[in-house]
């Protein structure tokens, strides 16, 4: 991967936020990608979002696996902590990580080959378990690496650019994520900054598996009239049923909204997502009715993107399996073998 970093300067004028960074020290090196590809607008919206969070880049550890989108994390956040792992093994990296250290904020990006193709399996169990993380999937509908061949997102009579039409029905990772159990899950557009940035600020406010598949068409392969996942088609069919704010919880908040304009969740760190409809009577706490609306909209030939569903009540992994609020990897060796007749102990108790 060519690295090419950008110089450390920062304009003494720039604005900072409330621990004194600026929006500069939240990116990351150069990007290699091609020119107006998608995914460096996720990237930035990434950085907006941190920034605009106030998070110390040194509280959030970014982990990725091959392709296009794995690349990105070099993009940004710079001075936080990242691996870059094998193909679609992200997300048992990530579950490792998460479960030795929960302190940290964890982001994983993916893309649509590496988490809808070789890595499946490891994006349901993720899901599944509700690791306390950020999921995003840059998905673009081809594999922008070799070549722009079919991915698995790509929909059925999608036309590449050389003609060839795809034959297979594509796997929606957003419907995936709701069977599954994810308790935020979200759809955006690269294109479409307005939407992104705060629904990565919720993704990463939000305790649980959070889940943003994020459109991001490749400029190299996959942006032509015949492409399902272009800028024009996006922008064509988009139906956004939210538009949304981040309220984070530090203090007393209070307002006053119309009845019906403005749906608020409160979220399990006492955050607030500020919904505010556009779709008539779209409920994002029922699981089951978004599952619904999404098909009904896809069978009408339209994209839906915002907040499709948030477990006001959600529990991660931690809680799942009980573990101590201490990070593992900061337990002593007391706490971690506390030595034979502990262990007799706890298998007496189990007969």
């Amino acid at each position: 991967m060519t690295y090419i970093p950008k110089p450390g300067f920062r304009h003494p004028g720039a604005a900072v936020n409330a621990i004194g960074y600026a929006r500069r020290d939240y990116e990351g090196a150069v990007s290699t990608l091609c020119a107006g590809c998608g995914h460096d607008s996720i990237s930035a919206a990434i950085v907006q979002a941190c920034f605009e969070l106030d998070l110390p880049p040194h509280r959030v550890a970014k982990l990725s696996g091959i392709g296009c989108s794995s690349k990105t994390p070099a993009y940004f956040l710079g001075q936080s902590h990242g691996f870059n792992g094998v193909h679609g093994r992200m997300p048992s990296m990530l579950t490792g990580a998460n479960l030795a250290n929960r302190d940290l904020i964890y982001l994983g990006v993916s893309g649509d080959g590496d988490s809808a193709s070789i890595g499946l399996g490891q994006f349901a169990h993720c899901m599944r378990r509700c690791v306390n993380m950020v999921y995003i999937v840059e998905n673009n509908g081809v594999y922008g690496l070799t070549k722009g061949q079919f991915s698995a997102t790509a929909d059925e009579g999608a036309v590449k650019k050389d003609g060839a039409v795809n034959p297979e029905s594509p796997i929606d990772l957003v419907a995936l994520a709701l069977q599954l159990g994810a308790t935020f899950v979200a759809r955006s557009f690269s294109g479409d900054r307005e939407q992104l940035v705060p629904l990565v600020k919720a993704a990463i406010t939000h305790r649980g598996a959070a889940f943003i598949d994020c459109i991001s068409p490749c400029v190299a392969f996959n942006n032509h009239a015949g492409s399902t996942k272009s800028f024009d088609y996006v922008r064509e069919h988009n139906e956004a049923v939210n538009r949304l704010d981040v309220i984070v919880g530090r203090g007393e908040i209070t307002a006053a909204y119309a009845p019906g304009e403005v749906e608020e969740i409160v979220q399990h760190d006492g955050s607030i997502l500020r919904l505010r409809k556009l779709a008539a009577e779209y409920d994002p706490r029922d699981r089951v009715a978004a599952m619904t609306y999404l098909e009904e909209r896809k069978a009408a030939g339209e994209i839906v993107t915002g907040v499709l569903y948030v477990a006001p009540d959600a529990r991660d992994l931690h809680d799942h399996l009980e573990t101590v609020e201490t990070p593992l990897n900061q337990l002593g060796d007391e706490e971690l073998c506390p030595g034979a007749d502990a262990l007799a102990a706890f298998n007496a108790g189990l007969r």
